[in-house]
């Protein structure tokens, strides 16, 4: 075996450039020819004064050879024939000796003798492309314009979030080095570069919209589920650095008590059944309350069954957003932001009791407003604000005895 560098003309600008290819010599019919194994790509970048030794290794890991003969080697350079060596015993596995598709060939082999090389993850992968394909995903990249390379980097990218979530970075170390996913799709993942994963999520990004909604509609068909019950709230996360080149970068209240970061707030919209309908990034200065109008009536779909019931958290139900529900025709559930609560101990019912726990309930319609309210009662939450409370009362008694102390002694706070 050995490394050919070939010189090749874009058919696009004319230019020049080099693509290697990894050779063998074989005889047939009584001449010597040369025979590919694999195309290693424009992008090898191996020295050239490695070529003969990583060469010699890979004929060594296709041909099962031990290590009785030194391969002038460097050590970086080991996974690499490793990688290599790994492709080509797959792609010899599928041709036979003249290069046909080979039939089915069966041989005894000896376990004992077996060594483990590259070992891969492949279960959970195997799962998730099946999941993926079920839906038509794959077509869906297909027709939205990704190539070859870009729906192998984008599968990639969306089974490592299912499987082994991360960043980029975490992600192209994951797909080349650790899971078999790139064997099932037949790509070589430790071939891909890092900006190119980065490149195909914002192409993922650029058709958020377009999937998101084509997901929608093929999950409501293979498990045949209505809207009825539309969930919305938000977070928030912060950047460790200025943020600049993130035009939805801006200060915020933080809810990982990083208001000296800048924010950006993750919006989702899930059905009564889990399904995610929707996905949004605001600017980390936006009102939470101030969303809801955008993003639950870009979803309305009028005409097509009941209209749902949205839910949402105290947070965003402010009285501007409950009124804007109301004009638009939206049954809500809310938690109340009253200060004020009217239980009535006498008018509740026990809905729950277990033991010492005993959870009740009061049904409370407004005429005037059509609104139903149902105030809750828990005896376990009651302990526990109990105690909460007198933690509270304690500390500040605490604190007031040492300043009481401290009004005659020199050096203590006045």
């Amino acid at each position: 075996m050995y490394i050919r560098r070939t010189t090749t003309k874009s058919r696009r600008t004319g230019e020049p450039y080099y693509t290697y290819r990894l050779v063998e010599s074989v005889r047939s019919e009584g001449r010597v020819r040369q025979r590919t194994l694999l195309n290693l790509g424009r992008h090898f970048d191996v020295p050239r004064e490695q070529w003969p030794g990583l060469a010699r290794r890979i004929e060594q890991l296709v041909g099962g050879q031990g290590d009785m003969m030194a391969v002038d080697l460097e050590p970086q350079w080991e996974e690499a024939a490793q990688r290599y060596g790994a492709l080509v015993v797959r792609a010899r596995a599928r041709l036979d000796e003249g290069g046909s598709p080979r039939a089915g060939d069966y041989q005894s082999v000896d376990v004992d003798s077996m060594e483990l090389v590259r070992p891969r993850s492949v279960g959970v992968e195997h799962v998730a492309l099946e999941a993926l394909r079920q839906v038509g995903l794959d077509t869906q990249l297909e027709q939205l314009g990704f190539n070859g390379p870009q729906r192998a980097a984008a599968i990639g990218t969306i089974i490592a979030r299912m499987t082994a979530p991360g960043s980029e970075l975490f992600t192209h170390g994951w797909l080349g080095n650790h899971s078999g996913l790139g064997e099932l799709i037949d790509y070589d993942f430790a071939a891909l570069n890092l900006m190119q994963l980065y490149r195909v999520s914002d192409q993922l990004l650029k058709h958020k919209d377009a999937l998101e909604s084509f997901l929608y509609t093929r999950e409501r068909t293979l498990f045949d589920f209505d809207q009825v019950i539309t969930l919305y709230d938000l977070t928030n996360t912060y950047f460790e650095g200025a943020g600049c080149g993130n035009a939805n970068a801006a200060l915020g209240k933080s809810k990982e008590k990083r208001s000296d970061c800048p924010l950006v707030i993750l919006a989702l919209v899930l059905d009564g059944s889990g399904f995610p309908k929707r996905s949004e990034v605001f600017a980390g200065n936006v009102s939470e309350a101030g969303t809801l109008a955008r993003m639950v009536d870009a979803l309305a779909d009028k005409g097509a069954g009941p209209t749902p019931t949205v839910v949402l958290d105290a947070g965003i139900a402010t009285e501007e957003n409950i009124a804007w529900l109301v004009e638009n025709h939206y049954r809500y559930l809310v938690v109340s932001r009253k200060r004020h609560r009217e239980f009535d101990e006498s008018e509740a019912v026990v809905v729950k009791e277990d033991g010492a726990s005993r959870v009740r309930a009061q049904r409370v319609a407004n005429p005037d407003t059509a609104e139903v309210e149902l105030y809750c009662h828990s005896s376990q939450r009651e302990k526990k604000d109990q105690g909460i409370q007198e933690l509270f009362s304690k500390r500040f008694e605490t604190a007031l005895e040492k300043l009481a102390g401290g009004l005659h002694n020199k050096g203590t706070v006045k």
